[in-house]
């Protein structure tokens, strides 16, 4: 006898649709879960990256941070911190005024760093200082081509170590004028001050990360003045 055959119902084969149609969801669901991850560490391993360059930019700023007799090595206005600093790849070794300084209010400001040309001249290093804190205040169109964004923050606040504690860099605490050579080559008619202020053995910086990105959170990092000896709090 002739076995008859016969193909899959209707029921099957809406059966079979559904099935096949759940697996490709739960398929999908687990590659956007995945992608949604991926994109996740990435975003935060940039964010950390960034992080991390800029304050390795901070901790060479400072380092190489330079006193010269009349020439303000370190100067906190409550605003911008400046910094005079020897030139990284310049030679012969000049000077150099950088500048940081946050930028906006709230949780979308943002740190921002600034640097002058290299200098040789006192001149050029007093027109350097002065444009350093304009910028800090109102910066110009063409000062801002001299700025790095570093990263968002919704507050930064900056500590001295002076006299065996840390202080607030406003007070009058350790403001001692100290006089330091060599000095910089002066321009005609330019002569330099006889003293300069004194800087601090230790700063702290605090960094209060801004929300609804990666990196959350307060961060600090000390910094010693090389010559220094004995241990910080």
């Amino acid at each position: 006898m002739r076995r008859l055959s016969r193909g899959f119902t209707l029921i099957e084969l809406l059966v079979a649709i559904a099935v096949m149609a759940l697996m490709a969801l739960l398929s999908w669901r687990g590659l956007d879960g995945m992608s949604r991850a991926q994109n996740q560490l990435q975003t935060h391993a940039d964010d950390a990256l960034a992080l991390q360059v800029g304050l390795s930019q901070w901790r060479s700023d400072l380092d190489a941070m330079t006193e010269l007799r009349g020439t303000p090595a370190l100067d906190w206005d409550g605003r911008v911190l400046r910094i005079t600093r020897t030139h990284a790849l310049r030679e012969p070794v000049s000077l150099q005024v950088v500048a940081w300084t946050l930028r906006g209010q709230g949780i979308n400001s943002t740190w921002v760093r600034w640097q002058s040309p290299p200098l040789s001249l006192r001149s050029e290093w007093t027109n350097a200082w002065s444009r350093a804190q304009s910028w800090g205040q109102t910066p110009s169109q063409a000062e801002r081509g001299n700025e790095v964004n570093v990263r968002t923050l919704s507050q930064w606040q900056i500590f001295f170590y002076r006299g065996g504690a840390w202080t607030n860099p406003l007070s009058s605490e350790g403001t001692n004028t100290t006089p330091t050579t060599p000095a910089m080559p002066s321009a005609p008619n330019v002569p330099p001050p006889a003293n300069t202020p004194s800087t601090p053995d230790g700063i702290r910086l605090v960094l209060d990360l801004s929300g609804g990105q990666s990196l959350t959170g307060k961060i600090s990092l000390d910094w010693v003045k090389p010559t220094l000896t004995g241990n910080l709090p």
